[in-house]
């Protein structure tokens, strides 16, 4: 049995800060063609498919397993009970069976929480849709995986040709030739390697590359005395790699604090406190789904002849709705409303399944009406956040492995208390929408040799903010997918197909338009 992995801080936090109305999974819909004449069973070919390749996705046999009464962070430990067949699941649509009713019943899916008493995740298979086409809804929680380490289990689920050769898997070791999984160091062993190297990490000149790398080993037991032991090398982990960081961190804060000093610049930093709007109110435990698809060819086009980036005009295209939308109900506040925008810290090549991803707040120009000036604004507010975020994104990962004990408890026990206590309603948001776009790839794909046609993403809402738009390009696409609180935005759909009549409008505002 594989060794026990403790959450960092920053995957347990969407375990901790999880609610009936605020499930903290993630997802996605694709849409597959059979092949013409194809006369099998899709969801058992599929399903062949994935068990054959589990090995390359290990972390979907991980469970969790808690610490007592949530005294800490919980870990990782592989399902010794592990069953495909309580993992994917073959779905059913009523008539007419078509993609409206699938977006409403991802919708119904996705507010769902998963099982925590198994691994974390789940899939769908919708068939006999109309034109021979199926639909898989995935479902996974954040806390496992984020987009970025998601983009890594797509060659479990894809492949680049419709039928690839066999997988060839290196040879299995006998049992008495494999090698023994080391036993989990007692604590005075633990204690005695820990001081070890501490001792010799000091010896050693001080450097931040030492720190970066510098590191305690843990127990990985679930005792009182053990979690004490592991709480204490993580806060002396942490305090060498801050005090390693302390002379880069200050030199951020030179670069950033005289633009926040500037009085000049007081004006900006006002629209960076989100308005409030009918979108930032608490949720219920419904969500609603839409999606769309947009040429990345035409919203490529439209950013570069504003001077800027494909992610510049997803933003300009997302604000125009927004303004389109709240101009209908008479809501449109004067000052313009704020994204958040995830930003990947994932190094090229990095593929574990953990977060690694930070956010900034851009002001998106809604209080603006012509477009092109609004395109040209959203340019100029994304540089400014992009330079003023930049210099410290680097120490995010500092923290990810902070531990604290108790937190755990306090933290659910507080989120279940503002879930309920409908304080969203009242203060102000931090953020209006949060709108975030995943590179993905440019060829085709296939699944069991299907050919993947969309691939439209799931995300999160939260109470005080009620919609999020995520993007995810796949070959000459950009596949939109806007999940929203049903009790906020029910017909949200109409929502997504503002968005392609704003592309128009940036079209025709940049003459683009054929």
């Amino acid at each position: 049995m594989a060794e026990a992995v403790k959450l960092s801080s920053m995957d347990a936090a969407f375990l901790y800060f999880e609610t009936p109305e605020m499930p903290m999974h993630v997802g996605s819909l694709s849409m597959f063609q059979l092949p013409e004449g194809y006369s099998g069973d899709f969801f058992e070919d599929f399903k062949a498919q994935i068990i054959d390749r589990l090995a390359d996705a290990p972390m979907l046999k991980l469970k969790l397993s808690r610490t007592v009464l949530d005294f800490d962070h919980p870990s990782w430990v592989e399902d010794e009970q592990f069953d495909i067949n309580r993992h994917i699941f073959r779905g059913s649509l009523a008539a007419p069976a078509d993609m409206d009713s699938l977006r409403r019943i991802v919708g119904w899916m996705h507010a769902k929480l998963l099982n925590r008493a198994r691994p974390l995740w789940e899939f769908y298979l919708f068939e006999n849709m109309p034109g021979n086409q199926v639909g898989l809804y995935v479902k996974i929680h954040h806390a496992l995986i984020d987009g970025g380490a998601g983009m890594a289990l797509t060659k479990i689920i894809y492949d680049v040709v419709p039928n690839p050769e066999p997988r060839v898997r290196e040879a299995v070791a006998k049992p008495e030739e494999a090698a023994r999984p080391a036993a989990p160091a007692g604590l005075v062993e633990t204690a005695s390697s820990a001081m070890e190297s501490y001792l010799r990490f000091w010896q050693a000149p001080f450097k931040p590359d030492a720190a970066g790398g510098f590191s305690l080993p843990r127990s990985g037991k679930t005792d009182v005395g053990s979690m004490l032991m592991d709480h204490i090398a993580g806060q002396v982990e942490m305090g060498v790699k801050f005090a390693a960081a302390l002379p880069a961190m200050a030199g951020a804060a030179a670069k950033s604090l005289p633009q926040l000093a500037d009085v000049s610049k007081l004006a900006e930093l006002r629209n960076l406190v989100s308005p409030k709007t009918p979108l930032n109110k608490s949720i219920s435990s419904e969500r609603a789904f839409a999606t769309i698809t947009l040429p990345l060819s035409r919203v490529k086009a439209v950013g570069k002849a504003a001077g800027g980036s494909i992610n510049d005009a997803v933003l300009a295209i997302s604000a125009g709705m927004l303004r389109r939308y709240l101009l209908e109900t008479n809501s449109l506040p004067p000052r313009p409303l704020t994204a958040g925008v995830p930003i990947s810290l994932r190094e090229e090549g990095n593929a574990n399944a953990n977060n690694q991803v930070f956010a900034m707040l851009c002001p998106i120009a809604t209080d603006i009406a012509d477009p092109k000036q609004r395109l040209a604004t959203i340019i100029g507010e994304s540089s400014k956040s992009k330079a003023m975020v930049s210099p410290f994104k680097d120490f995010v990962p500092l923290m990810s492995n902070a531990s604290t004990l108790g937190l755990p408890m306090a933290a659910q026990v507080l989120a279940l208390l503002y879930s309920r206590s409908g304080l969203s309603d009242v203060l102000p948001p931090a953020t209006n929408v949060c709108i975030s776009n995943v590179p993905g790839p440019r060829m085709s794909l296939y699944g069991a040799g299907a050919e993947l046609l969309h691939l439209y993403p799931v995300s999160i809402v939260t109470h005080g903010m009620a919609l999020n738009i995520t993007v995810q390009s796949y070959r000459d696409q950009l596949e939109f997918g806007l999940i929203a609180g049903a009790n906020i935005l029910p017909d949200v759909q109409r929502l997504a197909g503002m968005m392609a009549d704003e592309l128009d409008v940036l079209e025709q505002a940049f003459e683009l338009a054929a």
